[in-house]
């Protein structure tokens, strides 16, 4: 039933693909944005399909809760395809957006029997497994992965969960020790080659590692972001002097890095950013402008530093990448570099390395801080690192959905009312059930792009599509499970309320959700991929 109804679905997105690609043959794509992203989301829900059956069918039926969370999945999904799809809280892509009314009816008549099944049943059948302690599969049908996905939720459960509430309450960076205790484990140089000390895993290690890490503390499985990018710039981009230079030192955690791209009032336009580089007659370079958003600026060692070198070329064309080494803040002096200053950002969540706003006033750099000895590249080497960042992540979001999911459930098993625990009413159960379906397949969704990334090809499409289901999931995981909490969940003694607040950002950060339609939409209508 579900692989007929996967090739139903798949002849739905045809079907859109098609009136998109018609549409946008009359007027640009930015006139045209509720279909174009109307359609990112269908492509994305299909993709979705994709991975959670294979996902199911890889487990042969050894596991019984999985079969039931896939019909829920495609059960879900396809009503949605057909009456409407959310793209935002109070955003929902109809058929009609398309002229898609003709095709949604051939849809529902060829799901009609999953459809009309009895979910409800399921439901409940699911939230009391997940009450008995039954999840559904999460093993890769690999010892080496299974294993590294335990060694690393044995240590989240050790050093991470027990202290993230108190660190982010206290608005604490995560310790030193923590810190070292990751380098240890090899979490900064997952994806850097072995021969510059990295593990030279795959972008599916990464997002094992970041997911259980996220799952402790979405701080915890960020830590790692700044070194993946990095750590790819220099790989892919850095000359072998920089390689050599950098990456060893990243990969063991001696050197941890920061990205520096986004300015104030430019966000994801970065063809107008205007931080300024030049080279001084001794050919240091001397950077003026102003940054923000910047995570972990002060703990850090080293900037990867997107900027205008050259002021006569336009848009993406004149910016370079600079990797400008820094000297490592105190309490007492969080940015001790000559030309260099900065503010903290108070944000909701997302604490443990701190956001802050910079200005550079003459910093300088050295000569050969230009990533690749070649000016004008910054915005290509930057563009091949966002694939893995957009994956990561997604990771990260799964990771922060699971935990979600944890909270509300011990919660529901917790918490009685009326002479039962909460989780034997239909509405509490319903939740857990349908927490975990979108958990599932976020979590499938990011491992089918990963593996499409270390395929080689590109797969910027697939990142999009990874980062754009999995943080909704997150989000609405968190939402649920804060209203399984009633009033006690907006306690900020509840560790529920942080990950409602962390949950939020993913949303936003590395390509806010309208920018990965934009890119999915556009690439599939070009054939990209």
């Amino acid at each position: 039933m579900l692989r007929q109804a996967l090739t139903a679905a798949q002849a739905y997105r045809g079907a859109a693909q098609t009136a998109l690609a018609a549409r946008l043959a009359a007027r640009p794509i930015d006139s045209e944005q509720r279909a174009a992203h109307g359609f990112a989301w269908v492509a994305t829900t299909v993709a979705a399909l994709e991975a959670v059956l294979d996902w199911c069918e890889s487990g042969q039926g050894s596991n019984p809760v999985d079969a039931r969370i896939a019909a829920l999945a495609f059960a879900e999904a396809i009503g949605q395809l057909i009456g409407g799809l959310p793209m935002g809280q109070n955003e929902i892509f109809r058929p009609a957006d398309l002229g898609l009314g003709a095709a949604a009816r051939m849809l529902a008549e060829a799901c009609a029997a999953l459809l009309d099944a009895d979910h409800a049943g399921a439901r409940a059948e699911v939230a009391a497994a997940l009450a008995a302690g039954h999840w559904p599969s999460e093993t890769l049908h690999d010892a080496d992965l299974d294993a590294i996905r335990d060694q690393y939720r044995r240590f989240t459960d050790a050093e991470i969960l027990p202290n993230a509430h108190g660190w982010h309450l206290a608005n604490d960076l995560i310790p030193d020790a923590t810190v070292q205790a990751m380098a240890d484990l090899g979490t900064f140089g997952v994806c850097i080659p072995e021969e510059y000390g990295g593990l030279g895993l795959s972008k599916l290690v990464m997002c094992i590692v970041t997911e259980e890490l996220s799952r402790g503390w979405i701080g915890g499985g960020s830590l790692g972001t700044r070194s993946e990018i990095a750590g790819e710039l220099i790989a892919t981009g850095g000359t072998d002097a920089q390689k050599a230079q950098w990456l060893p030192r990243i990969a063991s955690g001696e050197i941890l890095p920061t990205a520096v791209f986004t300015e104030p009032d430019v966000g994801s336009d970065l063809g107008s950013l205007q931080t300024r580089a030049r080279q001084d007659a001794k050919g240091q370079w001397v950077i003026d402008g102003a940054k923000t958003w910047i995570t972990h600026a002060a703990r850090s060692d080293l900037m990867t530093l997107l900027a205008r070198t050259l002021p006569n070329a336009k848009g993406y064309a004149g910016l370079s990448m600079l990797l400008v080494p820094k000297p490592r803040g105190t309490g007492d002096d969080a940015f001790p570099a000559d030309g260099m200053s900065g503010s903290e950002i108070e944000v909701l969540g997302y604490r443990g390395m701190r956001e802050y706003a910079l200005q550079f006033d003459a910093m300088r750099a050295p000569a050969d801080a230009l990533l690749g000895g070649e000016e004008g590249q910054g915005f290509k080497q930057l563009m091949r690192t966002f694939e893995g960042a957009r994956i990561q992540t997604a990771a990260r979001a799964v990771g922060v959905a699971r935990r979600a999911l944890e909270l509300g459930l011990d919660y529901a098993l917790a918490r009685k009312q009326f002479g039962q625990a909460i989780v034997h009413f239909p509405r509490v159960a319903d939740k857990l059930a349908m927490s975990l379906v979108d958990f599932v397949a976020a979590r499938e969704l990011s491992y089918a792009a990963a593996r499409a990334k270390d395929s080689g090809k590109r797969c910027d499409i697939e990142a999009g599509m990874a980062k754009l289901l999995a943080a909704r999931a997150a989000w609405s995981n968190a939402d649920a499970s804060l209203q399984i909490h009633g009033g006690n969940g907006y306690a900020l003694e509840y560790e529920i309320s942080r990950i409602l607040c962390d949950a939020r950002i993913l949303n936003i950060f590395e390509g806010a959700a309208e920018i990965q339609a934009q890119v999915i939409a556009r690439g599939l209508v070009e054939g990209r991929n």
